[in-house]
């Protein structure tokens, strides 16, 4: 086993906070709130929240099983998955898997720990930005996702930035190239990730093409 970098050892602590900052916030939800939409298209907060816990939960040959299931589909597969588990499971449950599994090794089949924090913080906001729940994520955790963005992250999750260049307000970061499109890191990282943010989040004459309708 290679050697731990201190990169790596904080990535793995900042994952750690965002599971158990999550779960505090989580918990205090309403059960409409557990209802409501998130930003995941056709996922309610409880569906997205039993996502999160996937990995944790499904042993490496308990997920290719499934994914055999969805005849090699991973969307159809994750889908499905979800809708079971936010039915299997308490709301109290499922914010417990969370906050019980802070330090669990587990990350995505490509992009180590960096692809682990996305999707803990990708999926906060899933929930957060929906319901108008205020929650700044540390610039420091956000700073390490937005420099991972790239053309092949972009393609993966069907991000098209043709003529446009995100500029973050709070942070020295930009990408793409034409028209500025300005906004929270937070907010462009949900853009980076192929989410249509709530209205009033972005600026510039293209935003609208990222605003949810």
């Amino acid at each position: 086993m290679g050697k731990t970098t201190q990169n790596e050892t904080d990535i793995r602590a900042a994952i750690a906070d965002e599971r158990r900052e999550l779960a505090d916030i989580f918990d205090e939800l309403t059960a409409d709130q557990w209802d409501a939409p998130s930003l995941c298209a056709g996922w309610r907060v409880r569906e997205v929240v039993a996502h999160m816990s996937l990995g944790f939960r499904h042993s490496l040959p308990r997920t290719l099983a499934e994914l055999l299931k969805a005849r090699g589909s991973l969307h159809r597969m994750t889908d499905r998955c979800a809708r079971a588990d936010a039915a299997r499971f308490s709301t109290a449950e499922l914010t417990a898997l969370l906050r019980d599994n802070a330090h669990h090794p587990w990350t995505p089949p490509v992009g180590g720990y960096t692809s682990a924090l996305g999707h803990d913080v990708v999926h906060g906001l899933d929930v957060t930005a929906a319901l108008g729940v205020e929650r700044a994520v540390p610039l420091d955790r956000v700073r390490v996702l937005l420099a991972a963005v790239d053309t092949r992250s972009l393609k993966f999750f069907g991000v098209d930035l043709t003529g446009v260049r995100l500029c973050a307000d709070d942070l020295d970061w930009s990408h793409g190239g034409g028209t500025p499109v300005r906004g929270a890191a937070q907010d462009l990282l949900l853009v980076a990730y192929g989410r249509k943010v709530p209205a009033g989040r972005l600026r510039g004459e293209r935003s609208e093409r990222f605003v949810r309708g």
